[in-house]
């Protein structure tokens, strides 16, 4: 059977002192938690911070987004090697980046093969929109995004 995983993307909320004052408040809240495997994703800017705070914990820490190529000339993208190590995970394009950010799933099958690549567990996020979902069409989005997954 496979491990449940709880993770939180924090999106662009929390600063430095934020991210310590979470951690310094959460750690011990989650100290004998064997049920699961925790995962946070904080901004980028944070990320290294949150790896010092999360240090010798059970709580790993994930890249809230992961570029499809390795370098280039890709402005605010974050390639796998510039990730912190040990990045446990990386999330591949909440539903408002495929809305706000145009994202496709053909997009999001290269950044999780490249997760992959670079040895990170991806966590590959799908949705819906209210729209869809009024329509009646959530299974139908929800299936093409899964089917549209990179096989391996």
């Amino acid at each position: 059977m496979r491990r449940r995983v709880i993770a939180g993307n924090w999106k662009m909320y929390k600063t430095l002192a934020d991210t310590r004052a979470f951690f310094s408040s959460f750690l011990p809240l989650v100290t004998d938690a064997k049920h699961c495997d925790m995962v946070v994703a904080p901004p980028f800017t944070a990320i290294s911070t949150a790896f010092e705070c999360a240090k010798g914990s059970s709580v790993a820490v994930a890249g809230q987004n992961v570029s499809w190529s390795k370098e280039g000339a890709f402005t605010g993208e974050v390639s796998p090697p510039c990730l912190p190590k040990p990045a446990a995970a990386t999330s591949s394009s909440p539903l408002e980046r495929r809305q706000l950010f145009r994202e496709t799933d053909d997009n999001v099958a290269k950044k999780t093969l490249m997760a992959l690549d670079s040895g990170l567990t991806p966590i590959v996020c799908l949705g819906e929109t209210q729209e869809d979902r009024d329509a009646g069409l959530t299974e139908q989005v929800l299936s093409r995004q899964f089917t549209e997954a990179p096989a391996r």
